[in-house]
């Protein structure tokens, strides 16, 4: 194994020797030193001491050389690179010729055959070896140069090993090497013309090829021992014959692939086909046999006609024979036979018609046949359904043959008539009662008739009760109904709740049919209250026995009967009753008048809309959108908007999404008042804001401008800014509708530059397209102006808006509208050339009038703005500008994918070039900073940021590197660990390492910042690497700056971090001071006990309490002067606690330490304010308070988790410091 591992070993020392990776060979070199592997150092140890390689005096006189200027070393370093590639060029040719000659002397030189024999065995061991290795170089010589994927997959085979390896340090080395090595060739390539050029290479992406596999470097070493020049030569000729099957085999793939789905296709076509033509045949089928079922029912019902004709010419003779004996008959059955005998002539009438438009029709067509025999049907089934559902008593069939066709007509058409006036439901019961009575008239007829045969009294009197039987039939239902109503209130309680609406239709059917008003509103209730907390699923089942019942007993009924149930369960103390209720309003309206639903429904909803219950707010929301389409005009036009707004800006985000999504396009579809609601918005939105205090009172600065918003009025702001991305798709559409000039102008939605330049011209109006940039854009500039920096929420909201924008209307207007808008906006010229010349006045005007004076009136606010134009002429407002319009211009203008080129020459225009001018003023660089910060909230602008600050950090300038180290700490926070351990750390460590003091300092709090953001133990150990640097200088300043920038970060960091500073305080504390300088001695006071204070309220170890808090707390208590007596009260009570001993006998020790007695022993001694008697076992004491005072013993408490007491003790110092003053004034 570790032959092996030094053959790989060996193997990446040639290769980066061979590539001339140097300082990666360097690198490897150290961490082989240290890991103690000297054997596999020794050509690393001979090349990198090798005098010819390196002289002795040329590495003295670079050690003796000042520090050079970078620019000059970047120009030297670039000659060199030019004369090393000709030079390689050189020796690679001179190579290439030495390779050739001794291929010709080997072609040429025969040795004999006995001199090989007298050689000793070793020689021919060695010489057999010598010979194999020259043929595989003159081999690998003909190979040629490396191409990009050869070198691309051995770097990445190296950059494996060295991973697998552990050298982690000459890995990072590797990858900065391997791309300046990138970049040298391609210049090589271009000034020699000769090679290949060489594209940077991604070495944490290796594509999927076939020298990609796990451990590749030793795969290729094992293969390289077990192959020989000629397997080589053939697997390269394989290789190149695999790529060329690789390309033929894609075409056909492809090729394959089309014609695949062209089958697909077809085969798709086929079935559909063969599904028709099997329709067809089905079809025909069907009509032959329907034809055949026709023909043989038109035979049957001539038949039947003949014997109807028959049959009523007998009927005739024998009514009119009849006559003359109807005297036998008592006066009332005389009454009600001459009303039969006179009804039924007429009924035969009709018969005889009906009768003769059969016969007409049976000469027609096999359809009007159909349609005939279909109506005959249709007629025999009702009749038999009458029968089956009054239960009257059947009449022999010829007494049906006796009606006249005309009498079956009036009968019909009577019906119609009833059923058209009435309710479907009440029409089908008239219906049934008419079809009954003319029932019991034939009975009636038939008794009659038989009278004359046979005329008894006892006929007579069933006759006469049989006409009364559908009476008692009448009075039958409404006795059941009755039973019902007064049962189902006592049955329901005793149903189990989920099996309840099984009781739904006894419920509808007593409610629709019981006369008893009263009843029925006890039935109602008990429908709404039939589950006391009903879910959703219940729910719908009741709202949807309301519709049914809605639908059956008409709009009156539904106004009288369901709506007042309604509006009683409305304060219900369930919220699910009250859901009930919501939905009930949207699904109930259609079954009322038109002016119920905005009268009485859409109080209701808004009594709703007022509801506790988030769930209630949101039924409101949604069954308010659906009620709108049924409102009969839109005089409630304005209240339904203030709803609307009032659910937008509700404190629920459910309610919110709901409105968005669900009313507000339908108030916009109903109303069509979409200007209107714009208007609104956009007056809602900047009251919110200008309702807020001010930061600060002071009139003219730029504190007084930024507004502090409450969470309420934030929240308002931010739902409202949704509403007005929701509300884009209907403002672009509007712009479309009412554009002036011709439609092929517009696009797919956007705005061209050819219909830019006709608006130009300014000869229409187009106000729906103007609203945009002359109304909305100043707006957002306007709120953008009252945002503090801390808003950033509500600033990326109004940035996507932007995006938006500038997605749907298109480049065009991105470029020549938005961009020069937000352009004036922050000092900038920008080109007006596509904005008409009424405009320009109110985009540039006479400067910002937000920056002179704030308006109370909204609307003369809004006039004066148009008025002032955007442009800022004071030093307040260009400030103003650059801190609240700036990033929006950078990340919601520039910031389109379009625009990406445009950001990063913006970007360094602000960064870079500015900072280079002479006259250059670094007042707004903060906000500048701010600006940059923003951006990196949006992740995909990393890459393009870290470019430029990196032009900066390299720089010259002192300023901008200060400033670049500004950067680098405000952009942490929206950066992950391989960015910062990328990018941000080797920026910190070049600034950290600069000569310039104001640049070493400055990066010391950007350190501080990557210690609180990231725990990654690499990271924390290049910090303190870097720290350590820091504090081997001495300085004062750099002491202080470390001890406050790592402060920061002990609530957020690491365990390590924390006791290394703990362990840094406690040894600095220790170094004595001069007590000439008390100032100084006074801040590194603070910042010690700052620290301190922090890692106090932090989890810490028993140890480092032991070894280094303690400690470190008595080195401060020896300098009192320089303590301040805030500070000096909070470490005595830390030095309390974590030492388990009581106040008074630790105060003794410090005394005995300093000489003097202590300040606070009132107030913790057993009899003083705060004083407790703790009684535990013993800790060994801290070592010095052993040295100072060895006959004292301090007794201690257990340990107790006491961090919140420590988090508190800020507050609680306060209050002992206010109870001081007092007792000092009285």
């Amino acid at each position: 194994m570790d032959i092996e591992r030094s053959s790989l070993c060996n193997c990446v020392v040639n290769f980066l020797l061979e590539e001339k990776y140097l300082l990666t060979a360097f690198e490897l070199l150290q961490e082989l030193l240290e890991d103690g592997r000297d054997d596999q150092a020794i050509r690393l140890k001979q090349f990198f001491s090798d005098s010819t390689q390196f002289p002795p005096d040329l590495i003295s006189r670079f050690n003796s050389l000042r520090v050079a200027d970078p620019q000059s070393l970047l120009e030297e370093k670039l000659a060199l690179e030019e004369k090393l590639a000709i030079s390689d060029y050189e020796l690679r040719l001179a190579q290439e010729d030495i390779t050739k000659l001794k291929t010709d002397i080997n072609k040429k030189t025969d040795l004999p055959q006995d001199n090989l024999h007298e050689l000793d065995a070793d020689d021919n061991v060695q010489h057999g070896t010598e010979i194999q290795r020259k043929k595989r170089d003159a081999f690998l010589s003909d190979l040629g140069p490396l191409k990009d994927n050869e070198r691309r997959d051995l770097n990445c085979a190296v950059k494996e090993y060295l991973l697998l390896a552990g050298y982690r340090l000459t890995t990072m080395t590797f990858y900065e090497e391997k791309a300046k090595k990138d970049i040298s060739l391609v210049k090589r390539k271009v000034s020699e013309q000769f090679g290949m050029q060489v594209t940077d290479q991604n070495l944490d992406v290796w594509e999927n090829t076939p020298a990609c596999v796990p451990d590749a470097l030793r795969h290729y070493y094992y293969q390289y021992l077990s192959s020989t020049s000629e397997a080589a030569e053939e697997k390269i000729a394989m290789l190149r014959e695999n790529e060329s099957l690789l390309k033929a085999n894609e075409s056909l793939n492809i090729e394959k692939e089309s014609l695949l789905k062209n089958k697909e296709v077809s085969d798709g076509q086929i079935s559909l086909l063969t599904k028709s033509l099997e329709a067809v045949h089905k079809d025909l089928k069907e009509r032959e046999k329907l034809v055949q079922d026709l023909r043989k029912a038109l035979e049957h019902q001539r038949k039947e006609l003949n014997d109807c004709r028959a049959e009523i010419t007998a009927l005739k003779m024998h009514i009119e024979g009849s006559c003359s004996s109807q005297n036998l008959v008592a006066p009332d059955v005389d009454v009600v036979q001459s009303q039969s005998l006179e009804k039924y002539k007429e009924e035969i009438k009709a018969l005889r018609m009906e009768i003769e438009r059969l016969k007409a029709k049976s000469t027609n067509a096999p359809d009007s046949v159909g349609s005939v025999y279909s109506e005959s049907t249709q007629t025999e089934e009702k009749v038999v359904e009458v029968d089956e559902n009054k239960s009257v008593t059947s009449y022999p069939i010829s007494m049906v043959e006796v009606l006249n066709s005309e009498e079956v007509q009036s009968l019909a058409t009577q019906i119609l008539d009833h059923s058209t006036i009435k309710q479907p439901e009440e029409a089908s019961q008239e219906a049934l009662t008419n079809l009954s009575n003319a029932n019991n008239d034939l009975e009636n007829s038939e008794s009659i008739l038989k009278q004359n045969d046979e005329p008894t009294p006892e006929d007579s009197v069933l006759n006469l009760k049989s006409g009364c039987l559908s009476d008692e039939a009448d009075k039958m239902g409404l006795g059941t109904i009755q039973i019902l109503a007064d049962a189902l209130p006592k049955i329901v309680p005793y149903v189990l709740i989920n099996h309840r609406e099984e009781l739904l239709p006894l419920i509808m059917c007593a409610i629709e049919r019981h006369p008893d008003g009263s009843t029925r509103d006890t039935l109602t209730h008990s429908l709404f209250n039939l589950i006391k907390r009903p879910d959703e699923q219940q729910r719908k089942i009741i709202m949807d026995a309301c519709v049914t019942l809605a639908k059956n007993v008409g709009e009156m009924r539904t106004e009288m009967e369901l709506l007042p149930q309604c509006w009683e369960q409305i304060n219900h103390m369930y919220e699910e009753r009250r859901l009930l209720v919501a939905q009930s309003c949207g699904e109930l309206a259609e079954f009322v008048r038109p002016e119920i639903r905005d009268s009485l429904i859409l109080s209701i909803v808004q009594q709703l809309i007022e509801d506790a219950a988030t769930v209630v707010r949101e039924a409101a929301a949604h069954n308010l959108a659906l009620l709108l389409p049924l409102f009969p005009n839109l005089d409630k036009y304005f209240k339904v908007e203030d709803l609307m707004f009032q659910l937008v800006c509700d404190a629920s985000g459910v309610v919110v999404e709901t409105t968005l999504k669900e009313l507000l396009p339908a108030v916009i579809n109903w109303g069509n008042k979409l200007d209107h609601i714009l208007r609104v918005l956009l007056s809602y939105i900047l009251s919110s804001a200008e309702h807020c205090p001010p930061l600060s009172g002071v009139e003219g600065s730029i504190e007084s401008h930024l507004h502090v918003l409450g969470e309420r009025e934030r929240w308002n702001i931010e739902v409202l800014l949704r509403m007005l991305v929701e509300l884009l798709p209907f403002v672009q559409q509007n712009a479309i509708e009412t554009c002036p000039f011709s439609a092929a102008s517009v696009s797919e939605g956007a705005f061209p530059s050819s219909l830019l330049e006709l608006y130009a011209g300014g000869h229409v109006d187009w106000p729906a397209f103007e609203w945009m940039h002359a109304n909305c854009f100043p707006d957002l500039i306007q709120l953008a102006c009252m945002l503090p920096q801390k808003e950033d929420n509500l600033r990326n909201l109004v940035t996507k808006f932007l995006l938006a924008v500038s997605k749907n209307y298109g480049d065009s207007y991105l470029t020549h509208i938005m961009l020069p808008v937000f352009l004036v906006a922050v000092g900038d010229n920008a080109d007006l050339t596509y904005f008409p010349s009424t405009i320009h006045s109110r985009i540039k005007g006479n400067g910002l009038f937000m920056f002179v004076g704030i308006v109370s009136d909204l609307v003369l606010l809004s006039n004066c703005y148009l008025i002032a134009g955007l442009r800022p002429k004071t030093a307040v407002a260009e400030k103003l500008a650059s801190m609240c319009v700036l990033p929006l211009l950078l990340a919601g203008v520039l910031g389109s994918p379009s625009k990406h080129e445009q950001l990063a020459d913006y970007l360094r225009k602000l960064l870079v070039e500015g900072a280079m001018k002479e006259n250059h003023s670094v007042k707004c660089s903060a906000e500048i900073n701010n600006a940059v910060r923003f951006v990196c909230t949006f992740e995909e602008y990393h890459g393009m940021v870290f470019n430029i600050l990196w032009e900066m950090v390299v720089s010259s300038n002192v300023d901008m590197k200060i400033n670049a180290s500004n950067l680098l700490k405000v952009v942490v926070p929206y950066i992950d660990a391989k960015v910062a351990s990328t990018h941000v750390l080797p920026a910190l460590v070049t600034l950290g390492s600069d000569q310039n003091l104001n640049v070493k300092y400055a990066s010391i709090d950007a350190f501080g910042a990557v210690a609180q953001h990231f725990k990654n133990d690499m990271i924390v150990d290049k910090i303190r690497v870097q720290m350590d640097a820091f504090l081997e200088d001495g300085s004062h300043e750099a002491t202080v700056a470390v001890v406050r920038a790592l402060a920061v970060a002990v609530p957020h960091t690491t365990d390590r971090l924390r006791d290394y500073l703990l362990s840094k305080i406690f040894h600095l504390s220790a170094i004595p001071t001069s007590s000439s300088d008390l100032v100084r001695r006074r801040e590194k006071a603070n910042a010690y006990c700052e620290s301190i204070r922090a890692l106090d309220a932090a989890d810490l170890s028993a140890t480092s309490v032991r070894d280094f808090l303690i400690p470190a707390i008595q080195n401060l208590l020896k300098d009192p002067d320089a303590l301040d007596p805030a500070h000096k009260e909070a470490i005595e009570i830390i030095l309390k606690e974590r030492s388990g001993g009581t106040l008074e006998a630790i105060s003794k020790v410090v005394g005995a330490h300093l000489g003097i007695a202590s300040s606070v022993t009132s107030f913790f001694g057993e009899g003083g304010l705060l004083g407790k008697k703790e009684i535990s076992e013993p800790l060994p004491p801290p070592p010095e308070l052993v040295e100072s005072s060895s006959t004292v013993t301090l007794p201690v408490s257990p340990a107790e988790d006491t961090r919140f007491r420590r988090i508190m003790r800020g507050n609680f110092t306060d209050m002992l410091r206010s109870k001081g003053k007092t007792a000092e004034d009285k």
